[in-house]
């Protein structure tokens, strides 16, 4: 092996050995930020980087299936994204279609199960065939569920709960006054899911861009300078150590989460 690379499987492993396999979350939600930018810098076209952030895509599940994470959730296209210049839009579509048919043999392989949220009736209808056949070619698959939220936002999601939740109460099926948390988070696209406690965001930037605002109440937030197509197995590694040194209060004081 190239002494590069081995040094660099070794910083891997030494960081992986210090995760507590006890308290690994179980949702991992991120935020793929600096495809573009990213490309630009390199003097290539902004598609350039979203397929080089493939790669990413696979460090990072694989970083999950291997300390135990049952749930990774990824923004892959928000609801704003429809908004980009056609041409990228195109091209995101069809590397969409091209990745998910290239990776289904290998997610069966690792026992991943593919799922999605968002807006999915606006995606091309090859878009939507593709994904709908690969998410019942691995169903039955249960190490590890990743979510691809395409055509997603947060206010979205939430418009969509509130006349669910409207429309069952004029039916007569639903008490206003019966309505809890419950009701609104079995009425949300991730129904079924825990909640993310940890959210990764590359590239930078500090804000949470319409991503799972009611699911992510209580989530820790990481924030990498690290661009995504540059995101690797180490970094999700780190992320992961800097949540478990965190004290989880959830509006308690320390002394009742750790008494003395």
């Amino acid at each position: 092996m190239h002494p590069v690379l081995e040094s660099h499987e070794d910083n891997q492993e030494a960081l992986k050995q210090r995760i507590d396999p006890k308290r690994v979350p179980r949702h991992i939600a991120v935020i793929m930020d600096g495809n573009g930018r990213w490309a630009e810098r390199q003097g290539e076209h902004r598609v350039v980087g979203h397929a080089n952030g493939v790669r990413s895509v696979r460090e990072a599940l694989v970083a999950c299936r291997e300390i135990g994470v049952g749930y990774l959730t990824l923004y892959a296209f928000s609801t704003e994204n429809w908004n980009r210049p056609k041409p990228e839009v195109d091209a995101l579509m069809d590397l969409l279609v091209k990745t998910v048919v290239g990776e289904l043999e290998e997610l069966n392989a690792n026992g991943v199960r593919l799922n999605t949220i968002g807006d999915t009736a606006a995606l091309p209808e090859s878009c939507r065939t593709t994904l709908l056949d690969a998410i019942a070619a691995t169903a039955k698959n249960d190490r590890i569920t990743i979510t691809l939220a395409l055509s997603y936002s947060a206010r979205w999601e939430m418009v969509g709960m509130a006349r669910a939740i409207a429309r069952e109460a004029k039916e007569g099926l639903l008490d206003p006054e019966a309505i809890t948390e419950a009701t609104v988070a079995d009425r949300l696209s991730t129904a079924g899911m825990p909640d993310p406690e940890l959210l990764i965001r590359t590239s930078g930037e500090h804000r949470i861009s319409n991503f799972l605002l009611w699911q992510i109440a209580y989530a820790e937030l990481w924030f990498t300078p690290v661009m995504w197509p540059d995101f690797r197995k180490e970094h999700l590694f780190q992320a992961v150590i800097d949540y478990q040194c965190r004290e989880r209060r959830f509006g308690l004081i320390s002394e009742q989460v750790t008494p003395g």
